[in-house]
């Protein structure tokens, strides 16, 4: 993407409002958003997003996601899975 400049107005309180297609363009409408502040030595500001979970991981993080985790991890506690060495240990007792 091409460096982009704009003008934001500091507001009262030293608020600073993000235009909402930014906002939206780094998951910072997101509940539990941050934004990093980097004062660099040359005196420039940096603000870089932070996002609690990454967009590309967010499924993980999902409420179906979590019950299936909380699904298999109940299923180890009493013995009912099985666990393997390799991919090539796991394929092999597909066709057991």
């Amino acid at each position: 993407m091409a460096e982009k400049s704009q003008f934001l107005t500091l507001q009262n309180r030293g608020l600073l409002a993000l235009p909402p297609d930014i906002r939206k363009r780094h998951h910072l409408d997101e509940p539990g958003a941050q934004i990093e502040l980097v004062e660099r030595e040359d005196g420039v500001l940096e603000i870089r997003p932070h996002v609690p979970v990454p967009a590309d991981q967010a499924w993980f993080w999902t409420e179906s996601w979590q019950a299936g985790e909380r699904e298999a991890s109940e299923e180890l506690e009493q013995g009912l899975g099985r666990t393997f060495e390799d991919g090539e240990s796991f394929l092999g007792s597909l066709d057991e």
